[in-house]
């Protein structure tokens, strides 16, 4: 689990500390070996898996032998350096089969909006466009009427929208990309300078949302609110869902706003792991 802010409301007086529960560490160290494998992307020699590991030769030697035996690990009759197995792929695909990123997301957004006191939602990307899926309502602030589950949200004005904008291909977002880039050129005066007017002023908010890893919005989807969204990666690097909190602006400002964000991103991050991001 990501490592979390500590609020007095997130530690009641008689919460006690969860013993660490007993495993078996020699299967802890046989997955730290097929860790390294993992990230490697390629075989290694038995010389670089043990240095890898912090194992001895000998001992990162018997980890593999019994990782052959049963198909997660392969040797190459060529170079002698060890890869993944065909077993190792099964997993894998069973492991994807089994992902459900709405399940998945509720405990965190549970977590997030427990710690933090404001709403938290889910949001995929739908035929309509940013659709949300999931929610959690937040203890501070006045309730968000506004935003339901099933509510699609503009590309450009909500922090959700604007996280699947930088991370979808253009050609998935194209046609409601344009058609809210014409409608704020027809404004004469933007309610707010921060949503794009054109092509070039978009491209570069989505480089900096990139960049930084999340997405925010201040007064533009609804007045006096702020959101923050953060983006969940499946194993090929592509955006399925984007986690956003939303608060009034005197609760959820700039100089308050960093241990929420980091919350956030924390669990965002998790839930790509489980996906198979590395990083």
């Amino acid at each position: 689990m990501p490592k979390r802010p500590t609020t007095d409301a997130a530690q009641p007086a008689d919460a006690k500390p969860k013993a660490r529960q007993r495993g078996i560490q020699s299967v802890e160290i046989g997955f730290s070996i097929l860790d390294t494998m993992v990230r490697a992307g390629s075989p290694l020699p038995l010389s670089r898996v043990a240095e890898e590991t912090g194992l001895t030769v000998a001992n990162a030697h018997y980890y593999l032998v019994s990782f052959q035996r049963v198909g997660v690990v392969q040797q190459d009759a060529d170079t002698g350096h060890y890869g993944l197995g065909s077993y190792a792929l099964k997993l894998g695909v069973a492991a994807l089969e089994q992902f459900d990123v709405y399940k998945l997301a509720r405990p965190a957004m549970i977590d997030i909006s427990a710690q933090s006191g404001h709403t938290v939602f889910l949001g995929v990307w739908g035929n309509k466009g940013p659709t949300i899926v999931n929610r959690i309502e937040g203890r501070r602030g006045q309730p968000l009427l506004e935003l339901r589950v099933g509510s699609v949200l503009p590309l450009l004005s909500s922090a959700l929208g604007r996280n699947f904008a930088a991370h979808l291909p253009e050609s998935v977002t194209a046609a409601l990309l344009q058609e809210e880039l014409s409608m704020q050129s027809l404004v004469a005066e933007p309610q707010d300078a921060g949503v794009p007017r054109n092509a070039e002023a978009f491209r570069e908010m989505a480089a900096r949302i990139r960049e930084q890893g999340y997405s925010r919005c201040r007064n533009t989807l609804l007045p006096n609110f702020t959101s923050l969204s953060a983006p969940i990666f499946d194993l090929s690097g592509a955006i399925i869902a984007g986690l956003t909190v939303m608060g009034p602006n005197h609760l959820l400002h700039e100089a308050s706003e960093a241990q929420t964000l980091a919350l956030l991103k924390a669990h965002a991050a998790e839930i790509s792991q489980t996906a198979g991001v590395y990083g």
